[in-house]
């Protein structure tokens, strides 16, 4: 073979320079440009954020301001829902509904959020509200997220639902159902953390928590890392949580500790209360 010439190592260098890499050799050849790395898909889309969606709900019962940062920037969000846990959905209207937030209640609906019985209930649409109950009767005793009642969603709506909660008034099951109470012997006997895996998050806490609804303590379910469930006594240590009223949680005692167990509708967890540290 020929050595190559001046002229042949000239013509080589001038197809190749053109290939050149950035000064930093940030292309390393396989790194996304700035406008890839923007457009990278995640395993959720076309779904949006969970964490955007959940603080779109939850800042739509008190921040005005916030919620219209996050509709401007994405008006679906004007429709979002989540799960607060067993199915207790509440959509961004829902939030302000029970709330008695007039102001983010009207601005969601006037970007897309769908109006509901619960938002007519607390906005003072009299004629809405007996419309909605002559066509589907009993309604009234559909509860909202959190098993809150369309009577609470009257009484958050203030004076200009003054006409709605005297209708409601009139009306049998239009507010809370009577529970069964709850004696102290029972309420310690069921207060611990219950276990049921190895990881932090494999427990449960059932603490007495203040609601602000009721305006005083409640039995709660928590799961560590997630949001508190208020619990309703059925009987003989039988709950259900806030906004699921078909799932139960039973409280037992086997072999010397107490059990817990859900069911939705079959038992979907197990869990065994922690022993108790003895105080000093």
């Amino acid at each position: 073979m020929n050595p190559l010439s001046r002229r042949d190592l000239a013509r080589l260098a001038s197809m190749i320079i053109p290939i050149r890499l950035p000064w930093n050799m940030r292309a390393f050849a396989n790194e996304p440009s700035a406008q890839e790395k923007h457009c990278q898909v995640t395993d959720q889309f076309p779904i949006q954020s969970p964490e955007l969606v959940r603080e779109m709900v939850t800042v739509s019962h008190f921040d005005q301001k916030r919620v219209r940062e996050l509709v401007e920037a994405r008006p679906s969000l004007a429709r979002a829902a989540w799960d607060w846990g067993f199915g207790d959905w509440e959509t961004a209207l829902g939030a302000a509904s029970h709330m008695g937030n007039r102001p983010i209640a009207e601005y969601l609906i006037s970007k897309g959020a769908r109006p509901s019985l619960f938002s007519a209930t607390m906005l003072g649409q009299l004629e809405v509200v007996r419309a909605f109950i002559a066509a589907q009767p009993g309604a009234q005793r559909v509860r909202g997220p959190h098993s809150i009642s369309l009577l609470d969603h009257a009484k958050a709506g203030g004076p200009e639902a003054r006409a709605v909660l005297d209708f409601l008034e009139s009306m049998d099951g239009a507010g809370d159902e009577p529970g069964v109470s709850l004696s102290d012997v029972d309420r310690v006997a069921v207060l611990g953390t219950y276990v049921f895996g190895f990881s932090p998050s494999q427990q449960i806490d059932i603490t007495m928590e203040y609601n602000p609804m009721l305006k005083m303590d409640q039995l709660t379910w928590t799961r560590k890392g997630t949001m508190g469930r208020p619990l309703y006594h059925v009987g003989d240590r039988v709950f259900y949580p806030a906004g699921a009223a078909a799932v139960r949680i039973r409280f037992t005692e086997e072999m010397g500790t107490v059990v817990m167990t859900v069911s939705d509708p079959d038992i979907v967890l197990r869990a065994q209360r922690r022993k108790q540290e003895p105080s000093r």
